[in-house]
């Protein structure tokens, strides 16, 4: 830690030289130290589900926020080396949790425990966005994405296996040892598997996240071995079948549609992307030659198909997960008190710890919790720091792009699927939102060059 500088060290040249260069080196161990602990961030949401399922079945509940002590570490360390940003989106962010305790406890549902875990989305992880944004630059997320391809590779592996194997399985164990497995209904008698992670969403959270580096890399190839870019391109190709997700395939398209655009922009990079474009296409048609990929083709396309009649067609899937969740929680508020029914409700453990039971107590879309937990008007703050926060973000990566950086850009097509009305109430939802809205901040870092939101 810093220490502020002594009078008689102002006086000798040599020795406030020294003094500077001290306080410098103490400086960047905190970072590296803070950059560490992002790193296990990071890990722990990939393997929280495993150790709950797997390792350490017995703590399943309290693992549940096993990243909350991290991020709380994160933060005060960061605050503490004045790393900690202030801005209108935090500090708004930080006044409507505080006053959301307050409420809920006073005027909602009255349970302390149940308010401070729906506030440590507010109060923990969104400022954490800005912390790793701080503490980050580009070059440590390029990092981070070299390994996520890397880990991509056994993961598609682990999901293969629970794909073809019963929900009996040890690779299907649910958490905290379910027996009954840890798959999701999907279609032609398979389960859409879980992979590392609590529930099947996570799969999706992931391959999505993955996919904006395997976009960037496919065309900034030499800052990545050639075999692992291969490697991840074909387990994403692989894994999209075998998720039985609509949401996974919507995502990639939305990545790749803003690779697109970011290549149109940049001339040089036309090449590089049709290549990208003709070796995926190749890695999809051997793909399509094999029997497993095949089995897991027939199970998507059944289920695509069948969920998306139900929901009225394509329009009415793309209208209705997206577009519907925010108009139906806004026509839905005027019978929700003014101060909401109290922060935590609408969470799964909330719901637990309110009822015994988990259920959506409130709303299943996000926009339709928030406001149902905060009342209309925090709840309509909280939405509008969200919206505000992106907006920022889309014009600091546009200009980036136009400027020839595609980084900021691509990782931005991921932060605004999950930002915006990400699923916060669930834990893998808010965390790859934490990271992907930091990781966005980060790759704006650059050669001494930084936006600030």
């Amino acid at each position: 830690m810093s220490v502020l500088e002594p009078p008689y060290i102002a006086a000798n040249g040599a020795a406030y030289l020294q003094w500077k260069q001290y306080n410098s080196l103490l400086a960047q161990k905190a970072v590296q130290q803070l950059k560490k602990g992002v790193w296990v961030y990071f890990i722990l949401l990939i393997f929280e589900g495993a150790l709950r399922k797997w390792v350490l079945p017995g703590l399943a509940t309290p693992l549940l926020i096993i990243r909350d002590p991290v991020a709380l570490w994160l933060l005060v360390k960061a605050w503490q080396r004045g790393l900690l940003p202030a801005n209108l989106h935090l500090i708004g962010m930080t006044l409507i949790g505080f006053l959301g305790i307050c409420t809920a406890i006073l005027v909602g549902h009255g349970d302390i425990a149940v308010a401070l875990f729906g506030a440590r989305i507010l109060l923990i992880h969104f400022p954490l966005t800005f912390v790793i944004g701080r503490i980050f630059d580009r070059n440590d997320v390029i990092k981070l994405g070299r390994v996520t391809l890397w880990l991509l590779i056994p993961i598609t592996v682990l999901v293969t296996l629970q794909f073809y194997s019963p929900q009996s399985a040890w690779v299907n164990r649910g958490v905290g040892g379910n027996m009954e497995g840890s798959g999701f209904s999907g279609a032609l008698d398979y389960f859409r598997p879980s992979g590392t992670f609590s529930f099947t969403n996570g799969n999706s959270l992931l391959y999505c996240f993955g996919s904006c580096f395997i976009f960037y890399f496919w065309l900034n190839p030499k800052q990545i071995n050639r075999l692992v870019l291969i490697g991840a391109t074909v387990c994403l190709l692989a894994v999209i079948p075998l998720s039985i997700s609509r949401s996974l395939l919507f995502s990639i398209i939305v990545v790749f549609l803003f690779a697109l655009i970011g290549t149109s922009q940049n001339s040089k990079y036309t090449s590089k992307m049709l290549m990208a474009a003709f070796g995926m296409l190749v890695a999809l048609a051997v793909l399509s030659q094999t029997a497993f990929f095949q089995k897991a083709s027939e199970a998507f396309t059944v289920r695509f198909e069948s969920a998306t009649e139900n929901e009225g067609g394509l329009k009415g899937v793309l209208g209705g997960r997206y577009l519907g969740g925010m108009i139906t929680a806004l026509v839905e508020s005027p019978g929700i008190p003014y101060w909401g029914y109290g922060l935590g409700m609408g969470t799964n453990v909330g719901s637990m710890l309110l009822t015994g039971s988990t259920s959506f107590l409130i709303a299943e879309g996000e926009w339709g919790r928030v406001i149902g937990e905060l009342g209309l008007l925090m709840g309509l703050g909280v939405i509008y720091i969200r919206l505000s926060f992106c907006m920022q973000l889309l014009r600091y990566c546009y200009r980036r792009m136009c400027s020839g950086e595609l980084l900021p850009w691509i990782l931005l097509s991921f932060s605004l699927l999950s930002i915006p009305q990400g699923q916060w109430a669930q834990p893998t939802s808010l965390g790859f939102s934490t990271l992907i809205g930091g990781l966005t901040l980060a790759s704006l870092t650059n050669r001494g060059r930084e936006e600030t939101v």
